[in-house]
Formats: structure tokens, sequence, C-alpha cells
């Protein structure tokens, strides 16, 4: 039998097979304190939790996810808590899929997940729907936080109970275990650069802050409308967006609690905006019912120029900034955040390893000249769209498939 001590200038050896009653012996703490660390559940003191990690990581430890799972004499469950596929023009069916790719991995490993849905427009809906999640006592959630007030008070319930983690936005306040996504202020900000520079007749003159629109005479303004402006990382894109305008000296006008779900009210508000803001040269759309919008633009036929300038390559948004409705897209990857979050359930608590806490998704552009073909409806091509020319003569964008990280490569 090989013995080892434990201490800052002695690692485990990584050949050696360590036990969770090894751990704890080097620790000076319970068996139980090590499974709450490896389970990530229940309260342990930061300096205690520090000293187990360090032996898991110095020993190499990685728990057998099959046999944990016979020994517990039930499969691990997770539960992904999400709006419903169809909402926001489809982009929750991009982050299911990749939800249901990373279940098809995790099935082989003893784990089970559940997919529950509810309609992000009624409040009463996502309470009950956490309430079922609540009952199935999973031993992660994943979901993201869109109804900021029913999220807080249920995170409030699970805190310390049931370990979770947020994908498309962030709720500051709570402690997940991992959050997933872009930062929001930073694509809000990248929006405005693109409605601006987009929208050519607003570009510097030689000489001047920023050209005038000759409709108004005064500065050129640029629109922001929101549908989910309770939602903290829909605020934040917003800021991001008027921040940049201001650095500018570009007017920015807000618009909160549109309805963008329907061509009718996303007619009506477009109208409206062009006839109260007769300099307008730009309209940044900050969910993904860009085409919508676009839509609209078209059936006016105002003979007024502006930009349009959407999130996420949905199907729709994919069709129209191929068609030359929408001028750009930033997309935020929704299937490999679903995939990401519920790999890293099972990482840190099959397996018992760290996780990142925050994982940040890059802000990909999508112009009509890279927009990829629709071969695959629903189905968000993953890549670096804008920015690396992989040598085509023609010189055009080339997307290029990154490979993602398999379930073996996770344990590793």
């Amino acid at each position: 039998m090989l013995f080892c001590v434990y201490d800052n200038a002695t690692r485990y050896p990584k050949d050696a097979l360590m036990t969770v009653k090894e751990i704890a012996e080097l620790a000076g703490v319970s068996i139980g304190t090590v499974d709450r660390v490896l389970h990530s559940r229940g309260r342990v003191s930061t300096e205690t939790r520090t000293r187990i990690q360090a032996i898991i990581e110095s020993s190499g430890f990685t728990p057998n996810p099959i046999a944990r799972s016979l020994r517990r004499n039930k499969p691990y469950s997770f539960c992904a808590i999400l709006p419903r596929k169809d909402e926001d023009s489809g982009y929750w069916n991009l982050a299911s899929q990749g939800i249901r790719e990373a279940s098809d991995e995790l099935v082989h490993f003893g784990v089970q997940t559940s997919i529950l849905e509810f309609d992000r427009y009624d409040p009463l809906s996502f309470r009950n729907t956490l309430a079922k999640a609540r009952k199935e006592n999973p031993d992660g959630l994943l979901l993201p936080p869109v109804l900021p007030s029913e999220s807080r008070v249920f995170i409030a319930s699970i805190e310390g109970e049931i370990p979770y983690v947020f994908f498309d936005a962030d709720l500051p306040g709570c402690q997940p275990i991992c959050t997933i996504g872009q930062d929001p202020y930073r694509a809000g900000f990248l929006a405005g650069r693109l409605a601006y520079l987009l929208a050519g007749g607003c570009l510097p003159a030689a000489g001047n802050s920023v050209k005038t629109a000759e409709t108004s005479g005064g500065p050129a303004s640029f629109a922001v409308l929101s549908a989910h402006s309770e939602d903290y990382h829909i605020r934040r894109r917003q800021d991001g967006f008027l921040a940049y305008l201001a650095g500018v000296h570009a007017r920015g006008v807000l618009r909160d609690g549109v309805d963008l779900e329907q061509d009718e009210t996303a007619a009506t508000s477009l109208s409206t905006l062009l006839g109260d803001h007769a300099e307008l040269r730009g309209v940044f759309v900050t969910s993904a019912s860009a085409h919508r919008l676009a839509k609209a633009r078209g059936q006016l036929r105002s003979g007024r120029p502006f930009v349009v300038v959407g999130f996420d390559l949905v199907p729709a948004n994919q069709r129209m900034l191929s068609d030359g409705g929408i001028d750009a897209i930033i997309s935020q990857r929704p299937q490999e955040q679903g995939r990401q979050g519920l790999l890293n359930l099972y990482r840190a608590i099959v397996l018992g390893r760290p996780v990142a806490p925050r994982i940040e998704m890059p802000l990909d552009i999508y112009l009509k000249e890279n927009v990829p073909p629709l071969e695959e409806p629903g189905r968000e091509p993953f890549g670096a769209p804008l920015g690396e020319r992989l040598g085509d003569p023609r010189g055009a964008y080339v997307i290029k498939e990154i490979p993602t990280k398999t379930t073996q490569e996770v344990q590793k």
C-alpha cells in the first residue's frame, strides 16, 4: 500500500488512487464535508473548501460517475428550465438543442436530464414551472434568470441546497456554480458602434464631431428597442449602446416594453418611431426579433434609409440578413451556452471538479457577406465569423468550425 503525507511541498502521486476518506483525513475534516465540496452542496467555510480543493487538484482525484451512481441507488438528475422553444423567434429552441446534445452524452454516465418550459411572458407560468422543478428534487439546475424578481425568490429558496448554473444572463447577488453568457454592456457598446458606422451618413467629417441629419439639422438619432427591459442583461445592453452614442455625440432614443413578438405591433412601433424622429439613422433591437422590424421597414417604404442591428442568428434573422433586410447581427451562441451549462453541472456535481465561475461567450458579428447558409433550420453555426480570413481566393469571410470539448475531455 502506498502512503503519502500531504503538505505544501509534497503532492499526492498522480497515479495513486485516493479515496474520499483519505481526502478527509488529509484535510482534517469529515467525509461529509468532503462530499459537500464535491457536490457543491451545503455550506462550507471558504478556508476549508480551498484546502479540500487543493488536495483534490494535487491528487488528480476524479470520481467514477457510474460507480457513484450505483452507490446512490439512483442516477444523477439535472433539470433545465427555459422559456418555450417557440418564444423569442426560436432563440430558446437553439439553447434547448445544446442542452439535449449534452444530455445525450451524459446519459451514458448515469445522468438523467429533464427540460421544463414556461411562458416567459407569464410570471405565473414561470413560478409554476419552478415549483415543478423543485418537486423533482434534482441534483442540479440549469436556467436563464430572465424574470429577475421571480428568479431571485426561487434562488433564495434553494441556495445552499440545490446547486445551479445560469446561462444567457446573470443575476447579481446570486451564487451560481457558473454563469455562461456574453458581457451585455460590451455587446450593447458594439451594437452602437456597428449602427453608427453602418449608417454612413453619420460618420465624422473632417473637423467636425459628427455630421447632422439633413432632414432636421440636428444630431443623428439611433433608437434601441427592448421587449424585456426588466431583464438585467437587456438593461446592460441598452446602457452599452447609449454609452457608445454619447461618446460620438449622437442622440440615443430608448423605447422600453415594445411588443416585438407580432408583426403588426412591430410595424406600429416602427411607424411611430419614424414619425417622432425624422433624423433617425439606425435601430438596435436587443432581442432576437430584429427580423420583424426589418420586415416592417420593407413594408413601410418610407424612403428614409436607416440601419437595423439585432441579436442572435435565429433562422428568421438569418434569412433577413441574407436578403439585406438586417444590416448586422451579434450572435451569442445559445446552443453552445446550453451545452456548456449542462456539462459544467456534470463537472461540478458528478465529478466534483472546479469550474470557472464565469464563461464568457464571444461577440460574433454576422453581416450579409458572411452569414452562413441556412442548411439546418434552427441550428446556429459555431465559429468566429468576422475577423478570420482563411485564404479564400475570392476574399470572402469564411465560417470556421471551432471544435468543442467532448464529455471525455471534460472529465480530464
